[in-house]
């Protein structure tokens, strides 16, 4: 799956409490966008993990997005 970044984007994760949190600039929305229609178009069962390391902001939490 191709995943493009808007550039500029940032994005962050947080969870507490039973609540989730995604923040993120507009560019990070419109990157959050684009993987979410490239993800509509893959089968049942494709992911993405999105972690700090990997495209999100330092602190966040990891973040899983599945097409079911």
């Amino acid at each position: 799956m191709h995943m493009r970044w808007v550039d500029g984007f940032e994005i962050r994760t947080s969870a507490r409490e039973g609540e989730v949190t995604i923040s993120a600039n507009r560019e990070g929305l419109l990157s959050l966008a684009n993987i979410l229609v490239n993800l509509a178009e893959q089968g049942p069962g494709s992911h993405v993990h999105l972690d700090e390391h990997n495209s999100l902001e330092d602190g966040s939490v990891e973040l899983i997005i599945q097409r079911v």
